[in-house]
């Protein structure tokens, strides 16, 4: 597909969602100047609590699917085991059908994780675009922005912006060396006009560090007192602890205060995996499964991939991220305990009614519900632990056959002598006789 049709599909499904959760932002933001505190931090916090609250019942529905997942896994991995090396079109088909029917024993949606997860991915997307670029979102900060894009440009009002107007600012940007990456083109005002070059400036204008601030003031003389006024705002509101939200922790080899945010980020995004592992299964932790390898893997590199973007990007990004892993833990030691508690049998037979009700729809006959289907793992570790008696008893038999045979043969003489060797003879002809 071209990438033009992809961007333009990214921002048609993006864009509402953005808008929405962009409003949600600046009530936020709203909230917190009626008691006089001005702080993107601080809402950004607030807003990632917020999101967290309307994903919650999408993220229990996922951990109690992991969690059925984990008591199904022995039954699904005997299944493998029994067609391991039948790559026959009829193995195949009947391997489908038994882990067909273990789905269908515990009630178990094959596409109910990924219908989660595809409702969850756009807005998550969603959330980092309006946390990379607040003033395009928020407009209660917005408003500080385009008081100096109306004084540098000596205009009231968006739509009086005319194609060429913002190039002084573009020529400034460009001299003192401001990174205008990001979400979209932000350098690009050709045959920009009205409010779409006004949001433009503004996105230029919140790439600038304190520093650019003061630089900005002195080329544009005439509008210096509108820019010293409202940048001292926006710089209050983009501090947070020392830090300034809009610039991006990695300025160089030298430390600064930035690097806790993305170190953070890194360490309680470890954690947070770590505590999702926990209700997995033994056999979802053996390092011979597969899945388990992939799944330890992502638990290491994802946070080294956290602590990697969360240095190159605005700290904004990194705040949100260290809230949203910390959240995360919280909130998954209450959803570890909550799923301590649920009676397993109770939940297969709700997850199999409502199944049953998709049925009757479909004009399905309903699955029995098996009322003590969590004793089928038991079945299979005994199972499992008959086998291996028997091939132990197997074993310790054969090694007693060998044993007499050696002793038999060795009789009298010294094991591996010449004496010995002429027994092992003799005893072997006298055997053939006797039959």
């Amino acid at each position: 597909m071209d990438y033009l049709v992809l961007t333009k599909t990214s921002s048609f499904i993006l864009g509402p969602i953005s808008s929405i959760l962009g409003v949600i932002m600046d009530m936020l933001f709203r909230f917190t100047s009626t008691f006089g505190i001005l702080n993107i931090g601080l809402c950004i916090i607030l807003f990632t609590i917020a999101v967290k609250l309307i994903l919650l019942p999408f993220t229990i529905s996922q951990q109690k699917s992991s969690k059925l997942m984990a008591i199904m896994q022995p039954e699904l991995q005997a299944i493998q085991n029994k067609y391991k090396n039948k790559k026959d079109n009829d193995s195949m088909m009947k391997m489908n059908v038994e882990t067909r029917a273990v789905y269908e024993k515990y009630g178990y949606s094959m596409t109910g994780g990924c219908l989660q997860l595809i409702i969850q991915l756009p807005i998550l997307f969603a959330l980092y675009r309006v946390i990379y670029n607040i003033p395009a979102y928020v407009v209660s900060v917005k408003e500080y922005f385009m008081n100096v894009v109306y004084a540098i440009t000596n205009v009231a009002d968006a739509n009086a912006l005319t194609e060429g107007a913002g190039a002084a600012l573009l020529q400034f940007a460009t001299d003192h060396g401001v990174n205008l990456s990001g979400v979209s083109a932000i350098g690009d005002l050709t045959g920009v006009t009205g409010e779409a070059l006004g949001n433009k400036m503004v996105d230029i204008l919140y790439k600038l560090n304190p520093s650019q601030w003061a630089d900005l003031s002195t080329a544009f003389p005439e509008a210096a007192s509108v820019i010293t006024e409202n940048a001292a705002a926006i710089e209050k509101m983009n501090s947070f602890l020392g830090i300034n939200l809009a610039t991006n922790p990695w300025q160089g080899f030298m430390p600064n205060p930035a690097w806790i945010i993305p170190i953070l980020a890194g360490l309680s995004q470890w954690y947070s995996a770590k505590l999702m592992t926990a209700n997995q299964s033994a056999s979802q932790q053996d390092e011979n499964n597969t899945s388990a390898q992939m799944m330890k893997q992502m638990n290491i590199t994802m946070p080294l991939i956290s602590l990697f973007f969360c240095f190159t990007f605005p700290a904004a990004i990194g705040i949100y991220w260290v809230a949203s892993s910390v959240l995360q833990i919280v909130q998954q030691l209450l959803i570890n305990q909550y799923l301590n508690k649920i009676d397993l049998d109770e939940m297969i037979k709700k997850n199999i009614e409502k199944a049953n009700k998709k049925r009757e729809k479909k004009g399905l006959p309903p699955q029995r519900i098996n009322q003590n289907a969590s004793a089928s793992l038991k079945n299979i570790q005994a199972a499992a632990e008959r086998e291996e008696q028997i091939i132990a008893e197997k074993k310790e038999k054969t090694s007693e056959q060998i044993k007499e045979s050696t002793d038999y043969y060795n009789k009298n003489a010294k094991p591996g002598s010449l004496a010995a060797k002429a027994n092992m003879v003799a005893r072997y002809n006298e055997k053939q006789n006797n039959k």
